[in-house]
C-alpha cells in the first residue's frame, strides 16, 4: 500500500506530505483544488512522461516521493526486481522518486539509487492500479488476463501440474535438437574426437606428473654443481683431509672425553648422552648425503627426455586444458560425446517417444485446464454483469474471449488438430466488453474513457479482487454521471473492494465519500499572492461540515442528511 507521499514544487503544490490509511481513502474538495494534480504526481513517479512544465513557477525543480509498505503477497516478486537490481534494503517498504529539473534532465530513485525510469514502470505495476490513466491499469494489459482468470478459478494446482510436465517437455525436446545438430556433424565430430582421444591417451598422462618432471629436469641440468656441493658436504662431515679432519672425527673425540668425564662426575651423564646423540645424527647424515651423491646421474639423454615429456605436456594443455587434471577431464568429455554420437539414432529414437508421450500428456493437461478455465469465464462474465447492473450499466456485457491457433509442431488435440501452446496452456484469453448494447464487444483498452471506465473497472476489480495482485487501486472520475443512489452503491463496492486492497478514490458525491476509512480534503488558498495546494485529514466532526457542503450551502438539513449518510455508511464499514 501507498504508506506516504511528499510533493514538492510541482504545479500548484509547493511543499504537501499526506500519510495514508488502510482500506478506502476519499479525497474530495472544489473542482481545481489540486485533487488531480496530487494523481498527476503519482503517475510520473510511476514512471510516466514529465516535463519542466510541471514545475511550480519559480522552482528549479519539482521533487514526487512515494513510500510503499509491500503487502505478503507482493513481496517475492517485488524483491526478487530489487535484489536484481541490488536494491533491497527493507524486506517490508520500498521508496521510489522522481525529480523533474528545470534543465530537462529527470531523475528517478528507488530506496535513494538512481535508476532508470523503466525500473520505476515495472514496479510499479504491482504496486499501483491507477484507473483513468490506461498506461497504468493492469486490466488493460492483455498479458495478465490468463492470470487474473486462473487465480480467479483457483487453478494454481492444475497450472503448476501442466508447467512441470511442460518443463520436461522443453528439457527433452533441446535435448533432442542438440542430438539432431550432432548427427549434422556426426562424421567431421567422430574424426576430430578420435584424434584428440588418441592424442590424449597416447601421452599417457600421470596427475602432478609435470612438477615431478620439472623437478628431475632442475636435478639433472644442475648435476655438476649438485655433486660438487654434495662431496663438499661430505667431505667436511665424514672424510676429512689431512688440514681439516671430519666432523665426524672431532666429534667422536669429544663423546670418548664426556664418557670419561661422566664416569668421574655420574652428575654428567646427560652432557655424555646428549654428545652421543648428537654424534649419531651427524652420522646419520652423512650417510644420507653419501647416498644423495651416489643418486646424482650425469645423464644428457635422459635430460632430453624430460625437455620433451614437458614440451608434449605443455602442447597438450595449450588445446585442451591448463593441467592434466583438465587435459584428462577433456578426454573423458570427448569420449561421452563420442559415444553419444556412435549411439544418437537409438538415442533420438527414445526422445522422439518420450517427446511424443510428454506432448499428449501436456494435450490432456492442457484441455482439462481449458474447460475450467471456460467454466469459470462464464462464472466471471456472470458476476462481472451483476456489478455492472448495480452500478447502473444494465446494458454492458462482459466476456471472456479464448484464441487457439493451429501450429504443424503443437499438441495434438482431438477433433482441433495441433494447436500452438506455451507454459501456460492451449489459449490466449482478453477480456471485453460491450458498454452499450447494439455496439459489439470491443477490447477493454479500446472502451471510452472517464466515469463509465473506472465504473466498468470497479466491478471488474470488485469480481476479482482476490485474483488481483496489485496493492493499490485509484479511481478518478468514478462518480461522473451517477445520481446520489447510484453514489451508496459504488461506495459500497469501494469499500468491499478496500478489504482486498488499498483504494484511492476522488468525488464529488457525498454519498459516496461517507464510505471512506480515511477522508482527506483537498482546497485551494492564495497566501502571500501565491496559488497553493494544501490538504489536511478530517477529523468526524470536520467530516460532517464538509459532507454538508457537498450536498449544498451548509446547514440545518444538510448537517442532518450528512450525518445520516456518514451513520449508513458506517454500518456498512462495521457489517
Amino acid at each position: 500500500m501507498l504508506s506516504e507521499l511528499r510533493i514538492q514544487d510541482f504545479a500548484i503544490i509547493d511543499d504537501l506530505t499526506l500519510t495514508f490509511d488502510t482500506g478506502l481513502v476519499v479525497f474530495t474538495g472544489e473542482t481545481g483544488a489540486g485533487k488531480s494534480i496530487i494523481f498527476d504526481a503519482v503517475e510520473i513517479l510511476l514512471g510516466g512522461r514529465a516535463d519542466n512544465t510541471a514545475i511550480r513557477s519559480g522552482a528549479e525543480q519539482a521533487l514526487i516521493e512515494g513510500t510503499f509498505h509491500l503487502a505478503d503477497f507482493l513481496r517475492p516478486a517485488l524483491h526478487a526486481i530489487l535484489e536484481r537490481e541490488a536494491l533491497l534494503d527493507d524486506p517490508e517498504y520500498v521508496t521510489l522518486s522522481r525529480e523533474i529539473r528545470f534543465s530537462g534532465r529527470n531523475v528517478a530513485r528507488v530506496n535513494g539509487r538512481t535508476v532508470n525510469v523503466s525500473l520505476l514502470k515495472e514496479l510499479g505495476e504491482y504496486l499501483i492500479d491507477l484507473h483513468g490513466q490506461s498506461e497504468h491499469l493492469s486490466l488493460l494489459r492483455t498479458r495478465e488476463h490468463l492470470g487474473l482468470l486462473d487465480r480467479y478459478a483457483n487453478l494454481q494446482t492444475e497450472l503448476e501440474n501442466y508447467q512441470e510436465v511442460y518443463k520436461r517437455y522443453r528439457l527433452t525436446r533441446r535435448k533432442l535438437e542438440e542430438l539432431h545438430q550432432a548427427e549434422k556433424n556426426a562424421a567431421r565430430q567422430v574424426d576430430l574426437l578420435n584424434y584428440q582421444i588418441n592424442e590424449i591417451e597416447a601421452a599417457a598422462l600421470k596427475p602432478d606428473e609435470d612438477a615431478e618432471l620439472k623437478a628431475e629436469r632442475t636435478r639433472l641440468a644442475n648435476a655438476e654443481s649438485l655433486a660438487e656441493a654434495a662431496q663438499n658436504a661430505l667431505q667436511a662431515l665424514d672424510d676429512g683431509t689431512p688440514e681439516a679432519p671430519a666432523t665426524t672425527d672431532l666429534f667422536g673425540q669429544a663423546v670418548h672425553i664426556l664418557n670419561t668425564l661422566a664416569r668421574i662426575d655420574p652428575e654428567q651423564q646427560s652432557l655424555a648422552d646428549q654428545a652421543g646423540t648428537l654424534f649419531e645424527s651427524i652420522v646419520d647424515l652423512a650417510r644420507d648425503v653419501r647416498e644423495y651423491l651416489e643418486k646424482i646421474e650425469f645423464n644428457p639423454r635422459r635430460l632430453d627426455y624430460v625437455e620433451e615429456r614437458l614440451n608434449l605436456i605443455q602442447n597438450l594443455s595449450r588445446k585442451y586444458g591448463g593441467s592434466i587434471p583438465e587435459i584428462l577431464a577433456y578426454a573423458e568429455k570427448a569420449r561421452q560425446e563420442l559415444d553419444n554420437i556412435q549411439h544418437a539414432e537409438e538415442r533420438i529414437g527414445e526422445l522422439e517417444r518420450e517427446l511424443e508421450q510428454l506432448m499428449a500428456k501436456l494435450a490432456q493437461l492442457g484441455m482439462a485446464l481449458s474447460a475450467e478455465r471456460r467454466k469459470a469465464a462464464q462464472e466471471l462474465a456472470k458476476a462481472v454483469q451483476v456489478e455492472l447492473a448495480d452500478l447502473r450499466m444494465e446494458g454492458a456485457l462482459f466476456q471472456v474471449a479464448f484464441e487457439r491457433r493451429p501450429d504443424p509442431e503443437g499438441l495434438p488435440v482431438q477433433g482441433e488438430g495441433r494447436l500452438a501452446f506455451d507454459s501456460y496452456g492451449l489459449e490466449q484469453v482478453e477480456f471485453l466488453i460491450a458498454p452499450n448494447p447494439g455496439e459489439g464487444f470491443k477490447p477493454l483498452v479500446r472502451i471510452a474513457s472517464g466515469g463509465e471506465t473506472s465504473r466498468l473497472m470497479l466491478a471488474l476489480k470488485n469480481v476479482l479482487a482476490r485474483a488481483d495482485h496489485v496493492s493499490t487501486l485509484i479511481f478518478d472520475e468514478i462518480d461522473q454521471g451517477i445520481g446520489g443512489r447510484v453514489g451508496v452503491i459504488v461506495g459500497q463496492k469501494l469499500l468491499k473492494l478496500a478489504q482486498q486492497h488499498q483504494v484511492l478514490c476522488i468525488t464529488h458525491m457525498p454519498q459516496l465519500a461517507a464510505f471512506g476509512n480515511q477522508h482527506i480534503h483537498v482546497e485551494k488558498v492564495v497566501e502571500a499572492g501565491r496559488t497553493t495546494t494544501r490538504a489536511q485529514v478530517l477529523s468526524d466532526d470536520r467530516r460532517v461540515t464538509e459532507l454538508a457542503l457537498m450536498f449544498g450551502e451548509v446547514s440545518e438539513g444538510t448537517l442532518r442528511s450528512a450525518q445520516e449518510i456518514l451513520q449508513t455508511a458506517r454500518r456498512s464499514i462495521l457489517s
